[in-house]
């Protein structure tokens, strides 16, 4: 009898460790609500113009997720239905060439002279530069209105004054899009969860490298549809964003 006990325990533990495991994950959602901001992670020349130096490698996912003209959609939409818009962008400063230690990228990024600016009180050479905004968004970024972070130095928001610039205006929801997924928008979601906010991540308002060590864009999806509060597509954020306005 104690035999059979201990085989039914066991076959009990195996099925539900097996249903368990099998099991999809659940979808949380997030609402749009007057506490939501869209924010957008280095929507710059670098990452997203053909003339940027990361193209060759990015260029692909870039055109794949039609992600230029879906972060051009999601600005249009936020500006359009009142929704709060912070850009954090990605800059180096002739001084920051003088770190002692880097992780593989960083060393990339300055290499190639990534983002790179003449300095944080200049802006010479910056128009049209690889560190400057995509022309079409400079008209949503541009306006007054929306809130240019200080620079994130490698990937998250830990070192910017992101987190600082939402909490002050009683933000505590994020629609985040930008580049690149798997670095500083997945690094960016990171932080924000850490922080206490809800996020949903824009699916094709991003995209990534692909390199002989694998696609950065798959990478991302995963771990958002691990995170994230939600994930939507660039036309389900718009709907979303329409639908909040109506309200």
């Amino acid at each position: 009898m104690k035999v059979l006990n201990l085989i039914f325990s066991f076959l009990f533990i195996f099925i539900s460790y097996s249903v368990a495991a099998k099991a999809e994950l659940p979808d949380p959602g997030m609402e749009i609500d007057d506490r939501t901001a869209l924010v957008v992670t280095d929507p710059q020349n670098d990452f997203l113009s053909p003339e940027g130096v990361t193209w060759g490698v990015v260029g692909e996912s870039v055109t794949e997720n039609k992600t230029v003209p879906n972060i051009e959609s999601l600005f249009k939409t936020a500006k359009a239905t009142n929704i709060p818009v912070f850009v954090s962008p990605h800059y180096y400063y002739p001084t920051d060439k003088g770190w002692k230690f880097e992780g593989a990228l960083e060393v990339l990024m300055h290499k190639i002279n990534m983002f790179d600016r003449a300095g944080p009180l200049s802006l010479e050479g910056f128009e049209g530069s690889g560190a400057d905004f995509l022309k079409p968004y400079k008209p949503y970024i541009e306006d007054g209105k929306t809130v240019v972070t200080s620079p994130h130095k490698v990937y998250g928001p830990e070192a910017n004054d992101l987190v600082l610039q939402l909490r002050k205006r009683k933000i505590d929801k994020v629609i985040l899009a930008g580049m690149s997924a798997n670095l500083c928008v997945e690094a960016h979601m990171r932080e924000l969860l850490e922080q206490g906010f809800e996020v949903a991540v824009v699916t094709d308002g991003t995209a990534a490298a692909k390199v002989p060590e694998g696609d950065g864009y798959k990478a991302a999806m995963v771990n958002f549809r691990f995170m994230a509060n939600d994930l939507w597509t660039t036309k389900e954020a718009n709907e979303k964003m329409k639908s909040f306005a109506k309200k």
